[in-house]
């Protein structure tokens, strides 16, 4: 349910959302009914709507029973607000069944975006949806009279913890990702849309996939792109274009004069990470319908069409390439077998793993110790930027499969972007844009590279990781820990949710490749040294130590808020499982669906 809320002082909207989020079943393909992620009892979920200036308030109450949960907003920046970046185990602790937590941000970027759980491998199962930022002072506000929602995603009959559980045990080197049961355009196939003759349309088309890249177009119509991942563009005609997961694009398309026929709009699997497959690229089709008693386009093929460069996009405002770089970061991607026994990617020599303590809890709570990279241990791969520098992350692509490398928190310039096999080619300043492409999601060409900035004017935690879901679980992720002295001087400590402070605490039980949350029982906490084990390795006793004296402090909160509670209403037992319990919904004995 959406509630609307008006401020006297400011006129902006507060918008409240309830989500919750529970197991239900959908047959979106037509070829099977499997357990799917709802939200409120429906899927798919809803698309957001906000304006520019509006607050977002979104309570997400956890009834899956069998998983934690937590919920991203893709390529919102969270500008002072990054304990809402929904990241579980970076920026917060992961929601656990039975509880719940809210999200209260403000919006300031317009444009088109999405929001999907980030935890485990969790949104391949159904939870993501758009979000649609409107501008009341749009650039091209008066070139269109109505909009459209679009998504595109690829699709899995299998739910994703039994996926992962066949990733991480494949037999060989080389990793193989699952390839998608079928495609999917708003969670559907064969979708119709109503449209009227000479409009404009201004089309929102997001990438809301696990894996796959798609390639899409409009038979006999021509798209003027306007926007790309929430950033205005020049005004730039495309036959077709290409969406890897995550991407968004924003583009005008005018309908005919004419209601004789109606038009297909066709996604077609990007099939370069299996390239070496025969079986051709699965497709999905939708129609524009000009008049629904006239017959639909059989198209199936885009005849040739040419494939939009996205390189050639110019930002509206014309923001100039930054200069006088401060801080350069080189990252290879990889891939190597570790002491798991697994096939890992990774970034440079490291694959990213789980920090026991949100890395953003960390920078809160270390005091100038938070510039130090070892209070966020090495497996979360952390780089300490300074306030306002200019950052520039050289990235090579050591593989034959494309990345799409995904900023939290930014959206960058893409200075140079290599053509495939091109990755070890020097690259000079003669090479870079002057203007040059901006977005939050990029993909990185089969053993090719990219030189990106951005400035670092937000303080935060953010994540930096391929958005291929079953690479970022593998290890393909990074951290950035952006000011965090600056970021203290925001007092977001207080702000911290104490009540699932708990979650976070981890299990001496637990396998140390799982980086499981303790199991906690509502009427007791544990209080000695047995059962309250921080299970650090030696890798991890600086960050103990850093981080140790403010959480016992949390600790204490949680142990008076429970007593509160005891002495208050009934006490009632309950588990918090561990944000790694994928156990297959599917199965008897699993969560109600």
């Amino acid at each position: 349910m959406a509630v609307l809320f008006f401020s006297r002082a400011s006129y902006s909207r507060v918008i409240s959302h309830d989500f919750v989020v529970a197991w239900g079943t959908a047959n979106p393909d037509g070829r099977l009914e499997r357990p799917v992620i709802q939200i409120n009892g429906q899927w798919p979920p809803p698309t957001i709507f906000a304006d520019v200036g509006d607050n977002i308030l979104i309570n997400v109450v956890n009834r899956l029973r069998d998983q934690s949960t937590s919920l991203h907003f893709h390529g919102l920046f969270m500008n002072g607000t990054s304990h809402m970046d929904g990241t579980s185990h970076v920026s917060q602790c992961a929601i656990a069944p039975g509880t719940s937590f809210t999200y209260d941000f403000s919006i300031q970027q317009p444009g088109t975006y999405w929001y999907h759980s980030h935890t485990k491998s969790q949104y391949p199962d159904g939870l993501r949806g758009p979000i649609v930022i409107r501008d009341p002072e749009s650039p091209y506000r008066g070139q269109y009279e109505e909009e459209i929602v679009l998504s595109v995603s690829d699709w899995y009959h299998l739910p994703s913890s039994t996926l992962i559980k066949n990733y991480d045990t494949a037999p060989g080197m080389m990793r193989h990702d699952p390839f998608p049961d079928s495609v999917l355009l708003n969670d559907t196939q064969n979708l119709k849309v109503l449209v009227r003759s000479e409009t404009t349309y201004l089309v929102r088309l997001v990438n809301i996939g696990a894996i796959a890249g798609q390639s899409f177009w409009i038979e006999n119509h021509t798209m003027t792109i306007v926007e790309v991942d929430g950033v205005y563009t020049q005004p730039a005609e495309a036959r077709k274009i290409n969406l890897a997961a995550g991407q968004r694009y924003g583009f005008l398309v005018t309908t005919k004069n004419s209601t004789w026929s109606n038009f297909a709009m066709v996604a077609e699997l990007d099939m370069q990470p299996w390239r070496h497959q025969e079986s051709p690229a699965p497709i999905v089709k939708g129609w524009l319908v000009y008049n629904e008693s006239t017959e639909l386009s059989s198209l199936g093929s885009d005849d040739g069409i040419f494939t939009f460069d996205e390189m050639s996009l110019v930002p509206l405002d014309r923001q100039p390439l930054l200069e006088h770089v401060d801080r350069s970061i080189s990252i290879v991607i990889d891939m190597h077998r570790q002491a798991d026994g697994i096939t890992h990617w990774m970034f440079n020599s490291d694959a990213y793993q789980l920090p026991e303590i949100p890395s953003l809890y960390a920078a809160l709570t270390t005091g100038q110790n938070a510039t130090n990279a070892a209070v966020y241990g090495s497996a979360s791969q952390p780089f300490i930027l300074d306030h306002n520098e200019v950052v520039e992350i050289k990235i090579r692509n050591k593989h034959m499969t494309d990345h799409p490398i995904h900023l939290h928190g930014h959206n960058f310039q893409v200075l140079h972007r290599s053509a495939v096999k091109a990755g070890k080619d020097p690259v000079s300043k003669t090479d870079f844009a002057l203007i040059p492409l901006r977005r939050d999601t990029l993909l990185i060409k089969d053993r090719g590279s990219a030189v990106l900035r951005f400035r670092a004017d937000n303080p935060g935690v953010w994540l930096f990781h391929c958005h291929m879901e079953w690479h970022a679980h593998s290890g393909l992720v990074a951290t950035i820990v952006e000011a965090p002295l600056q970021l203290q001087q925001q007092n977001k400590l207080a702000h911290l949710p104490i009540d699932t402070a708990k979650a976070c605490i981890s299990s001496p039980q637990a396998d140390s490749s799982d980086q499981s949350m303790i199991s906690v029982n509502e009427t007791a906490l544990p209080s000695d040294d047995k059962g309250f084990s921080w299970a650090f390795n030696k890798q991890r006793i600086l960050p103990a130590i850093l981080v140790l004296i403010p959480f016992l402090l949390i600790t204490a909160g949680i142990a008076f808020w429970f007593f509160r509670r005891r002495h208050s209403v009934k006490s009632t037992e309950y588990t918090l499982v561990p944000i790694t319990d994928q156990d297959d919904p599917s199965k008897e004995g699993n969560a109600s669906i």
